[in-house]
């Protein structure tokens, strides 16, 4: 997935990477992994009645990567997100997000994202392009992620974590349900700021 810069280690036992002229050597994070729900995140926040944010997440999903630490663009990554988890704290609130005037949990139950490039931006952050599906429309969009680590855990997985994110308008995926405020402007904002806190496992 291109998000290899450095390597922190926060619970032991990964071996210092060597460095070179370009940076520390990552080959040894090469492989593929598997997204740890239970201990990641994939966020939203969109702006509600002009004045301020609502924030939510999805519970359930799922991801693979590929990642190559000697060749960051060869790296690649899936993800699936179940539509009907998504949660804003207000019941109500996400059972209306689950109908047709939003997501249509019932006819698309599925959130995917599938990379198509990956690439160095520069000695801290990678951007990954790929292909967001919502509602049955494919559109392109641009991750910016940031490497958090790497480490054996006390299991004896070896882990990867990054952050990032992008912003995207929710009308050109057909979310374009909205209401007028009698005070000028609408219920709720056309930008969505999507957040990726994710740990990933290595395959065994």
């Amino acid at each position: 997935m291109g998000i290899f810069n450095r390597s922190k280690n926060t619970a032991a036992t990964t071996a210092p990477a060597a460095t070179t002229a370009q940076g520390p050597d990552l080959a040894h994070l090469t492989g593929d992994y598997t997204i740890d729900a239970a201990h990641s995140k994939i966020g939203f926040a969109v702006r509600h009645a002009m004045v301020t944010n609502v924030r939510g997440e999805f519970a359930e999903y799922e991801g693979k990567l590929h990642l190559d630490g000697s060749n960051p663009a060869a790296s690649t990554a899936e993800l699936v997100i179940k539509v009907a988890s998504i949660s804003t704290g207000q019941a109500q609130r996400d059972e209306h997000l689950r109908t047709g005037d939003f997501f249509d949990a019932a006819a698309h139950p599925e959130i995917t994202f599938k990379s198509t490039t990956a690439e160095q931006v520069d000695g801290d952050t990678y951007r990954l392009h790929g292909d967001l599906t919502i509602k049955g429309t494919t559109r392109p969009v641009v991750l910016d992620l940031e490497f958090t680590g790497s480490a054996t855990d006390v299991y004896g997985a070896n882990r990867v974590g990054f952050e990032g994110g992008t912003s995207v308008d929710r009308t050109s995926w057909g979310l374009t349900y909205n209401a007028a405020l009698e005070t000028g402007g609408v219920l709720i904002g056309e930008k969505v700021k999507l957040t990726l806190d994710i740990s990933a496992v290595r395959a065994s």
